[in-house]
């Protein structure tokens, strides 16, 4: 089921996708202007929240007004698993979708939201290999509030897809040089954009929110826009 609301450079569609006996609410900002090649991101949320925090609508309406299909989704479980099958029902609609007809895909998530698409991708299959093109960490959740040695870096470790984390560098969950550690032991190419001050929630003393998600959208368009001509450039 479908509804369609027009923007000036995109259109913002409200999509329920089936997940076994229930559905996945999602919206699908779609970018007014066809692509030869349409990329996309996948967003989802945290513990709390929905497909409509603040930092997923502004990232998702940013990078369909530059060209990319933005598809950010509520899921509401706490468990991981649970979550990352959630998050896999979606990636599928959208690699089966013939309206979309996408190119490739960029999982990303904010705080438990990143856990679940970095367990997807490290489970990706083979026939997922090349349509997934990275991963987009927002707020990764490292470990919980002061407990520094439970570090949740089991499916980071293992991803081959680049990876670009967006985080606070006083973030209470992702201790700055545990993270720094963290990536540097990964097979994965890795880009860190620490926020200055920020905390996990991305609260910034003395900075306007909007201020703060604009730096936030920027660098991770910035990122995708690097990685698809990397990719393209070796692919030819």
């Amino acid at each position: 089921m479908n509804s369609l609301l027009e923007m000036d450079n995109f259109s913002e569609v409200k999509v329920q996708i089936p997940f076994g006996n229930k559905h996945i609410d999602a919206t699908c900002c779609v970018p007014a202007r066809k692509q030869r090649e349409t990329y996309s991101v996948i967003l989802t949320h945290g513990a709390g929240g929905d497909k409509n925090f603040s930092h997923l609508v502004s990232l998702s309406t940013y990078l369909a007004s530059h060209g990319l299909l933005c598809l950010r989704f509520t899921c509401k479980g706490l468990n991981i698993v649970y979550r990352t099958k959630a998050y896999r029902t979606v990636l599928e609609y959208l690699k089966l979708s013939e309206e979309y007809n996408v190119t490739g895909v960029f999982l990303a998530g904010r705080s438990m939201g990143s856990r679940a698409a970095a367990s997807l991708i490290r489970q990706a299959c083979d026939e997922d290999e090349d349509f997934i093109r990275g991963l987009i960490c927002l707020s990764y959740p490292l470990h919980p509030p002061k407990t520094f040695d439970k570090l949740r870096t089991d499916d980071l470790l293992l991803i081959k897809h680049p990876v670009l984390f967006v985080s606070g560098s006083a973030d209470e969950m992702c201790r700055k040089d545990l993270l720094e550690n963290t990536a540097s032991k990964m097979k994965a190419s890795r880009r860190i954009h620490w926020i200055e001050s920020a905390n996990h929630t991305m609260s910034v003393r003395g900075r306007a929110a909007e201020e703060v998600m604009m730096e936030m959208n920027i660098q991770v368009f910035a990122w995708i826009k690097e990685i698809v001509e990397i990719q393209n450039s070796t692919a030819v």
